[in-house]
């Protein structure tokens, strides 16, 4: 039986260590904070609960598998309840606010309102993404890379003919639609992927079959019941989980990954090491020298996704003008972007997403009150003090007081806390402060994104946000998989379905 420690308890971790146990490998799982979940995390406060990460449910399928793959069942562990409507959007351009509901017999009507012909061209727009999106989980997103002759292959040439990869998301879009606040609303999802429009691939439009066609949902009690479901599975199967120890060192023997220093200075042997800790962290501060593949001005090049500004309020009374999920869309959508990832500083216009759980879940606030999670994206890597940090946050307030109709917010405001670049450095090892990892950009996607093991040290690999296939918790889920196959050899491109339940 091989002893396989997992560096780090986010999504990907807890997933790969279900996957192994579950093969019949001795898994031993050791995070630095004190819960498990990395930035699936939670807090509580005076009545409130809140998520502090993640809170969009998407890409159902992929959590569907993943539960089959390990002989469970989703409703067995999560109560998912589908938004209607899935989001809602406030647009500063001309104080238009629209909702979006994942169903094209509501949505398309909504939309050729502002483009008159929109809604035969998002059924072609959409029943294109569809397939590419079937295209992408059958043959390339559940795939490992060791070549670019694994990418470019007798399959990619035919299948991979029919994915928009080398053009990026806004001309593709643009070829559409010419309503600027069509363009933004097919636009948004890649804040999922912590990317640009501008430097994202095409073939993320699959992003919009996954809003449009397959809907929004909510798991009841917050997105951490994910992690509590993974935990619970973990533990099921006899995975090790030790929280408030996290790694200080891998040890390195004879060119292979022997075992994990810990912080507390406790030496665990072990035959494979997997780090979902942040790769630039593993890399530059867990790796001696000699066994690192890149050094930082490698990862000094990289494009990062964004950093936060997130704020956890707790407000007095209800909200009316919110539903659960709030877009609200800067203006200069472009200069926006720049300012997060080509000129970096705190957006002069800056877009917003509100999450207002308790529009549909009672546990998540105190009777009668609104929990809101405010979350703006800003560069990675940001300078800024405590005062600052506060001047821009009352900044945002009245944005959303006068954008949002929340007009008396600062004064119904109980509870508050910020969050951001330093913070996410300081809990997470988080390079730069991203609140994501690598922005999927077209060279930082497939074969140019770091590979889930290790070339210089046999036997270590790594799962997360910072390998294929990318960024969001489904994916993290997919990551897993990905480096049970590394692991165990197996070459086969699509989900593993069924034949996970069986051990090793």
């Amino acid at each position: 039986m091989q002893k396989v420690i997992i560096i780090g308890g986010g999504i990907g971790g807890l997933a790969t260590a279900c996957i192994l146990a579950k093969k019949g490998y001795e898994v031993s799982l050791y995070e630095k904070n004190s819960n498990l979940g990395g930035r699936a995390n939670i807090f509580e406060a005076e009545g409130f609960k809140f998520d502090m990460g993640p809170s969009w449910y998407l890409m159902p399928d992929v959590f569907e598998n993943f539960f089959e793959f390990m002989g469970e069942k989703v409703e067995d562990h999560l109560d998912l309840i589908r938004l209607e409507p899935s989001y809602r959007i406030f647009f500063k351009d001309d104080n238009k606010i629209i909702d979006m509901f994942s169903d094209l017999e509501r949505d398309i009507p909504v939309l050729e309102e502002l483009e008159p012909g929109a809604g035969d061209k998002l059924r072609e727009y959409l029943d294109k993404a569809r397939q590419q999106y079937e295209i992408a989980k059958d043959g390339f997103m559940y795939k490992n890379y060791d070549s670019i002759f694994d990418f470019i292959n007798f399959r990619t040439m035919i299948e991979g003919s029919k994915l928009s990869v080398f053009s990026d998301m806004d001309a593709y879009v643009s070829k559409y639609f010419k309503n600027d606040l069509v363009k933004k609303i097919l636009q948004y999802p890649l804040v999922f992927l912590g990317s640009s429009p501008y430097n994202t691939p095409a073939l993320y439009s699959i992003m919009n079959h996954i809003d449009f066609n397959m809907g929004v949902f909510y798991p009841q009690g917050g997105i951490y019941t994910i992690t509590e479901a993974l935990v619970k599975i973990a533990k099921k199967n006899g995975v090790n989980l030790v929280s408030g120890n996290g790694a200080r060192q891998i040890i390195v023997e004879n060119g292979k990954a022997s075992g994990v220093e810990l912080e507390s200075r406790e030496i665990i042997k072990a035959d494979i090491v997997v780090s979902n800790a942040d790769m630039t962290h593993t890399e530059l501060n867990l790796l001696p020298a000699e066994h690192r593949q890149y050094d930082e001005k490698y990862w000094d090049k990289k494009t990062l996704a964004p950093s936060a500004l997130i704020m956890y309020l707790g407000i007095k009374g209800k909200v009316d003008s919110l539903v659960h999920h709030n877009l609200l869309f800067s203006q200069d959508w472009r200069t926006n972007f720049k300012q997060i990832f080509d000129d970096p500083m705190w957006p002069e216009d800056p877009s917003l997403y509100v999450c207002a759980p308790s529009k549909t879940d009672p546990d998540v606030a105190p009777a009668e009150d609104e929990n809101l999670f405010v979350l703006v994206p800003i560069a990675a890597g940001l300078e800024y003090t405590e005062e600052h940090l506060e001047s821009y946050a009352d900044k945002i307030l009245t944005i959303m007081q006068e954008e949002m109709n929340i007009p008396d917010l600062k004064e119904r405001i109980i509870y508050k806390r910020l969050y951001s670049v330093k913070n996410f450095q300081q809990d997470y090892n988080a390079y730069q402060g991203t609140a994501l990892g690598l922005a999927h950009t077209i060279n930082q996607t497939a074969i140019f994104r770091p590979n889930n093991y290790s070339k210089k040290v046999k036997n270590l690999y790594y799962v997360g946000a910072g390998t294929n296939p990318g960024i969001g918790v489904p994916i993290q889920l997919i990551s897993a998989e990905m480096v049970y196959k590394r692991i165990a050899k197996i070459k086969q491109d699509s989900p593993l379905r069924g034949r996970g339940v069986d051990k090793v």
